[in-house]
């Protein structure tokens, strides 16, 4: 498995592992619902951004995870970025989710940033073992923020401070 950053490229197959992942109802995004092209994909690939990077894991020519860092442009959040990650159904729990956060931790530390955070559903959880493994805290509860099948459910706010060797 190869872990590196997704090219303009990659948006066909991305954007196919993305509707995948989103049919495991762990994600924000209702299977089917995802509206957003691969062009639009490879546009925003394109488009190079300091504040926020794209990892993909890769399989000899097959797309098995992602996991986008996205940041803020606000003074006062550029210090943080949010995560979302997914795994391809038949590649969890083989360590894809762990080295995707590996990968994106060591380039946070490169860019000094502090605060790597997510959401996760409460209910997820082989995920929430995966982010408390890689060091990451439960901060808070999202009580009923999302509704899936009629069914409301909480998300975890979760984060990890990063520690730099510059910093005392």
């Amino acid at each position: 498995m190869i872990i590196r950053k997704a090219i303009p490229t990659d948006a066909e197959r991305l954007i196919v592992l993305m509707k995948h992942v989103e049919e495991s109802k762990h994600m924000l995004y209702e299977p089917g619902e995802r509206q957003t092209t691969s062009e639009q994909l490879e546009k925003r690939l394109t488009s190079s951004s300091e504040e926020t990077v794209v990892f993909v894991a890769e399989e000899q020519t097959d797309l098995i995870g992602y996991l986008f860092a996205i940041g803020d442009t606000v003074k006062r959040k550029q210090h943080s970025v949010y995560l979302v990650i997914g795994v391809h159904q038949h590649c969890r729990a083989k360590g894809t989710g762990t080295q995707l956060l590996r990968a994106v931790e060591t380039w946070a530390i490169d860019k000094m940033l502090h605060r790597i955070e997510l959401t996760v559903l409460e209910k997820n959880t082989a995920a929430i073992a995966l982010y408390k493994k890689m060091g990451f805290m439960v901060e808070g509860v999202k009580r009923d923020s999302i509704c899936i099948d009629g069914e409301y459910a909480n998300e975890l706010y979760m984060a990890k401070l990063l520690k730099h060797a510059s910093i005392q």
